[in-house]
């Protein structure tokens, strides 16, 4: 039987075609299935690099690298570290991470001319593994008050004093080395627990613990070759390759055992400082919370003395919390929500008090600066165009507030004497001439009123209301009463 309509034309019924289509399908599959087996080839390290002050924002910046290596199944983590030291608590919270991590972390003071000063000798000694560049040094553990008030840092000595111990009794100098444990009661705390604690350090990894002692009592220094001959490090490595090197089939303890590191061809990958974390290393640096701190209390202090001013609470609160947070007061998540809660309530506040704009400003820039903060290692969920959008939708909602308060104030009063200017009367009869003014009767507001005009009225005409003088009131006519030119 013939066929009598069109063939419809499919274009896989020819060999060559289909040939051709399984060509690709088999190249994709091949191409799929070989970049699935050279990912598990792939091993990588991550390497973090610690250049300034220890704060915050670095123990922020820290914290997130390991949980970033973890996710990724890192082989290891390297912190390059070249610091002066840094604030104690942020200290104690990234060993507190290094010594939980599943995966090992490599301290390594570099490049040549750097130094692990202070809370840089405690990571070092916190960490799996501490190595170090040639021409480096690490030591100066001595604990400091901030702002090096009177009866902090190391003890001072009085060359006119003769040395002595606990009870007050003098001790002959050699014995003076011995009781080297601070001139007031919370010296003496704050240094025999820093002294514990870097002890319990070197110990859990088999250091020298006898000089981590003396880098907190005396605050002595050692460079990179002294150290290793002292087992205050582990290895001098000239760069990272040579690190990486070195590193391959050393064992490490980590917290969940032993481990063999396996680094040949392991490839490092830097993990830049985002700019979160150097937005937080600005608020944090010691001189601009000194500045934060004073603003706050003087704007927290003008707003008392001035109720009602705003301008100068709003400041002072914002600056104030985030003093606290760089001083670690408050800790990343609780200063966060402190200004979280602050900007709501400034934003709320906006449509209840007359502050044109400014506390709906203030609380936008507290919304955003505390979110932004919040977004620590447990907050990372929080994306940046929903901190955006909800900024958006509330500087809208003020900004509809002001046009709204702004057309509210142009808008003439609706009670009161001052209510009678935009209002408009009906004659009820003939004005009569009076002493050059003329005088009637008029209807306003349902009432009867004695008006005076300068200009003559017939009964019936509208008429503006200029001023009231007692009963009476000053009128005049409407521009639809008077006489309109005639058109051309």
């Amino acid at each position: 039987m013939l066929e009598t309509g069109p063939r419809r034309f499919n274009p896989f019924c020819r060999p060559a075609l289909q040939v051709l289509a399984l060509t690709l399908m088999l190249a994709l599959l091949f191409t799929g299935l070989g970049a699935l087996s050279a990912e598990p080839d792939r091993r990588t390290g991550l390497v973090l690099t610690i250049d300034g002050a220890i704060g915050p924002a670095t123990m922020d910046y820290v914290v997130r690298g390991i949980e970033r290596a973890e996710d990724e199944g890192a082989e290891l983590l390297v912190l390059q570290i070249d610091t002066p030291g840094g604030l104690m608590e942020s200290m104690r919270v990234i060993i507190k991470a290094i010594l939980a991590a599943d995966i090992p972390v490599v301290s390594y003071v570099s490049p040549a001319g750097a130094r692990a000063a202070s809370a840089g000798t405690y990571i070092l000694y916190g960490s799996h593994v501490a190595a170090m560049a040639p021409a480096t040094h690490l030591g100066s553990a001595t604990p400091v008050q901030m702002g090096g008030f009177p009866g902090s840092g190391e003890p001072e000595s009085d060359p006119q004093k003769e040395p002595a111990n606990d009870d007050g009794e003098a001790v002959d100098a050699p014995a003076q080395e011995e009781v080297r444990r601070g001139n007031s009661a919370m010296e003496r705390k704050v240094l025999e627990d820093a002294v514990s604690y870097i002890r319990g350090l070197a110990d859990r990894h088999g250091r020298n613990a006898d000089w981590a002692e003396k880098a907190v009592r005396d605050a002595v220094n050692l460079g990179a070759e002294e150290a290793l001959e002292q087992n205050v490090i582990d290895l001098v490595a000239i760069n990272l390759d040579d690190l990486v090197s070195q590193l391959d089939g050393r064992v490490v303890q980590l917290a969940a055992g032993e481990r063999t590191l396996q680094t040949e061809n392991l490839a490092l990958v830097p993990v830049e400082a985002g700019w979160r974390t150097r937005l937080l290393a600005v608020i944090t640096d010691p001189n601009v919370a000194y500045f934060l701190m004073i603003i706050g209390f003087y704007g927290i202090i003008f707003e008392l003395s001035n109720p009602g001013a705003i301008v100068p609470g709003v400041i002072g609160a914002i600056c104030l919390i985030l003093a606290l947070f760089a001083f670690q007061v408050l800790s990343v998540n609780y200063a966060g929500l402190a200004l979280i809660l602050l900007g709501l309530a400034f934003i709320v506040g906006e449509a209840f008090m007359p502050s044109f704009g400014m506390l709906g400003i203030g609380g936008i820039i507290a919304f955003v600066t505390g979110s932004i903060i919040l977004m620590d290692g447990s907050h990372s969920e929080i994306s940046i165009p929903t901190i955006g959008g909800i900024a958006v939708v509330a500087a809208g909602f003020i900004l509809w507030t002001l046009l709204r308060l702004m057309s509210l104030r142009r808008r003439h009063p609706v009670s009161g004497r001052e209510q009678m200017d935009f209002e408009e009367a009906q004659a009820l009869d003939q004005f009569a001439p009076s002493q050059g003014e003329y005088r009637g009767h008029v209807r306003l507001s349902g009432e009867r009123w004695n008006a005076v005009s300068a200009t003559p009225v017939q009964a019936g005409q509208l008429l503006r209301v200029l001023g009231v003088d007692g009963l009476t009131v000053r009128v005049r006519c409407t521009p639809a009463a008077d006489d309109e030119p005639a058109n051309l």
